[in-house]
């Protein structure tokens, strides 16, 4: 029996490893699909207009920088609406100090319910939301000034419902574990959404994601319950046919950074977790036309149980393959599921490379044996975060778990790091 246990964990640890690894790799299967990835080249006309949102919760330190960007668009037609919290004086000062020095063109909302999160204040400003199209951004975004030239053609020349580009860690080099977190981001935005989008399926990213605001209003905008509002929403406008363009292209990929500790790390990924299962608890997937959707969206959706499954199975496994008698096939089966990992930390270091060649970074050997080294302790991180995750939907704790931004993709060592200007 225990043999029988063994084998099937084996399998389906390998299963997971092994469809990780093919999506991973989606966008570089010819030079056809990599090409397909990037935002085709914009034809300089300005026919849409951007409300473009963001919102701000004690993000004092960076929001200015984050303004001061998206005012050097070279798009014609945009408005920024900084949404604030009631009780967040600091925050609001800076805005309403940015949006004096353009009147007419920066307008700052108030977000007075008693329970602050972001749907909530996204929410709070989209009846004021004049624009064609609304984008999403961070407090702590570096938005490049062509991008909004490039998502208005990106609208016209597809014909999408809503446009999802590229967001990009920055910070590689800040601590063990950044690095990871890049090639997270890197491989999330420029493979893993091509391949959903193209399935008619995807949960959007949380930000530098513009949607025609007739039909954000007819979706009644964002869950404000759901923690992982981004994801609900791309599941509600999948499921309702909306057509999703997804593009990554390094030249205007929005630039963010990690979180600045294990512990925010920590409760970011379990708020993301909690939301992909409060998400698959609605059951709006359900509504997808095609069983391959359906199949698509119940695998995303409960990922999250696949991830603190494999943290918890993988140390015993380990534990038990060696020190346990068994079978010599056993024994040899439950090595299975290493191969699809090593075959995924192969291309991860090949993927480190493209992405310094992508931001003219300077990836040294010691940024590989980071990488490889720290391959376990950050999946141990993922799995702890994916197990807190069901704990706390599992316990009903469904409170909003802020990650605080310092702006350390905007410090003087990055810059030195990637030779990129702020």
């Amino acid at each position: 029996m225990a043999a029988a246990v063994m084998i099937l964990v084996s399998l389906v640890l390998a299963g997971f490893a092994a469809v990780t690894l093919w999506w991973t790799m989606h966008a570089w299967r010819t030079p056809e699909t990599l090409a397909s990835t990037r935002f085709a080249a914009p034809d300089g006309e300005h026919k849409l207009t951007f409300s473009l949102l963001v919102p701000a919760r004690h993000e004092q330190a960076v929001l200015e920088h984050t303004v001061e960007r998206l005012l050097l668009s070279t798009h014609a037609g945009f408005e920024i609406i900084i949404i604030v919290g009631h009780d967040d004086p600091e925050t609001a000062e800076v805005a309403m100090r940015v949006a004096a020095t353009s009147p007419g063109r920066i307008f700052v909302v108030t977000d007075h319910s008693e329970q602050k999160n972001k749907p909530r204040a996204l929410n709070a400003a989209l009846p004021y939301c004049r624009g064609d199209v609304v984008g999403v951004f961070d407090a702590e975004d570096q938005v490049d000034p062509e991008l909004l030239a490039h998502v208005d053609h990106a609208f016209r020349a597809t014909g999408a419902d809503v446009v999802q580009g590229g967001v990009q860690l920055i910070n590689f080099h800040s601590s063990w574990y950044s690095l990871h977190n890049c090639l997270e981001y890197f491989f999330w935005f420029r493979s893993r959404l091509h391949l959903h989008a193209r399935k008619g399926f995807i949960p959007l990213g949380g930000n530098t994601v513009f949607v025609r605001t007739e039909t954000l209003r007819e979706a009644n905008g964002w869950d404000g319950t759901c923690l992982a509002e981004d994801c609900d929403l791309g599941v509600r406008l999948s499921s309702r046919g909306k057509r999703v363009a997804v593009a990554y292209d390094s030249a205007v990929v929005t630039r963010e950074e990690t979180p600045g500790s294990v512990t925010a790390l920590l409760k970011q990924r379990t708020r993301w977790n909690q939301g992909f299962l409060q998400v698959y608890r609605k059951g709006e997937w359900r509504k997808l036309p095609g069983f391959g959707q359906r199949l698509l969206a119940r695998y995303t959706l409960t990922g999250p149980f696949l991830q603190a499954f494999s943290g918890i199975v993988i140390p015993i496994g380990i534990a038990i393959a060696i020190w346990a008698r068994l079978p010599v096939g056993v024994a040899l089966l439950t090595f299975v599921p290493v191969m699809p990992m090593v075959a995924n930390l192969v291309f991860q270091v090949v993927g480190l490379r493209d992405f310094g060649e992508q931001f003219d970074l300077r990836i040294r050997w010691h940024h590989y044996a980071r990488l490889i080294i720290g391959a376990f302790p950050y999946a141990l991180v993922l799995a702890v975060a994916a197990l807190r995750a069901v704990w706390r939907e599992y316990t009903g704790k469904r409170n909003w778990e802020l990650t605080a931004h310092v702006g350390a993709h905007l410090t003087k060592p990055a810059v030195a790091e990637s030779g990129v200007t702020a």
